[in-house]
């Protein structure tokens, strides 16, 4: 019973590894949540997709659930490269039982903060470097993930609510318009997203405005 609970006890390598697998596996479970809204582009395409939302002052449509699954399903495809990547050169050689675990972290950061160092601004990592007392990092490498971490989250929120900016204004154009129009009319009591709701929809759909706004994310990337 002992050695069945005690699945270090052993010295067959097989269970060591497959100790390690779990181990892992019980890790990214647990952490993945925090990664995916971290350090990867999901929360930029999650903001952006409630700009829109916003914007169009649909309520509810689409729904939490679609936006989230759209947000996930457009991360996975823009970090695939860098999943890819800590694949073959962390997790491969790993279960290979071709590097340690240490070695397998390493390789495993690597790609993930050259993503984040290349959408992070040089600002938002000087003030978390500067609070840290740190020098200057002569490669991606050497900067720690305490570090990028914060300062891509916070790159990453001031790039979506740029890109939510631009989206709200031609909507606003709009509703500024029927707003005018309707008092000059004298229908003051008229709620003006009533009446502009149906001309902001139009509009998103005569310009395709899905596409575009998959083309923005996707190019921003």
């Amino acid at each position: 019973m002992n050695e069945f609970i005690d699945v270090f006890s052993g010295s067959d390598p097989a269970n060591i590894s497959t100790s390690v697998r779990l181990l892992l596996l019980l890790t990214i479970f647990s952490l993945a949540p925090s990664i995916v809204i971290l350090m990867t582009c999901f929360t930029r395409i999650l903001i952006v997709l409630s700009f829109v939302r916003t914007s169009l002052a649909t309520q509810q449509m689409p729904p939490n659930q679609v936006l989230i699954g759209i947000a996930l399903f457009l991360t996975f495809f823009i970090m695939a490269p860098t999943f890819h990547e800590i694949n073959e050169e962390a997790l491969t050689p790993l279960f290979n039982e071709e590097i340690t675990l240490d070695e397998a972290y390493d390789r495993a950061s690597l790609p993930i903060k050259e993503f984040m160092a290349k959408h992070t601004r040089q600002k938002d990592l000087a003030l978390f470097m500067n609070y840290a007392e740190m020098d200057r990092p002569e490669s991606i490498a050497d900067i720690p993930l305490t570090t990028i971490v914060p300062a891509f989250a916070i790159s990453e929120l001031k790039t979506a609510f740029q890109m939510g900016f631009m989206i709200f204004i031609p909507f606003l154009v709009i509703d500024m318009a029927v707003a005018s129009v309707l008092m000059s009319m004298g229908m003051m009591m008229l709620p003006p997203v009533m009446i502009s709701l149906p001309f902001k929809i139009l509009l998103f759909i005569l310009v395709d405005g899905w596409y575009l706004i998959s083309h923005s994310l996707l190019e921003g990337f």
